[in-house]
């Protein structure tokens, strides 16, 4: 499922507009983006937890030459899926 079938789904289960459908959707992913951003975790029960995890700096290697190079540290979204989605999965 993409975007426009995410948002068309919305739209026929809440008979509501598509346009209202995608400004909903779109609504809920700035905010996610957002709280991550500034590091906050945001948890839906029942669906998951979107959480920060941060990712220590390594040394790697260039596959083409063998060279040994540095990958910064980095931060990373990570979702970890609550008990109802994954029983809905399985």
């Amino acid at each position: 499922m993409n975007k426009n079938e995410l948002i068309s789904a919305v739209a026929d289960s809440a008979s509501i507009t598509k346009t209202d459908a995608a400004k909903a959707v779109d609504a809920v992913f700035s905010t996610i983006s957002t709280s991550l951003g500034t590091g906050t975790e945001v948890r839906l029960t029942g669906f998951g937890t979107f959480t920060v995890t941060s990712r220590k700096a390594t040394t790697g290697r260039n596959p083409r030459t063998g060279e040994a190079i540095q990958i910064p540290a980095s931060k990373l979204p990570k979702f970890r899926p609550g008990k109802t989605l994954r029983e809905s999965v399985n």
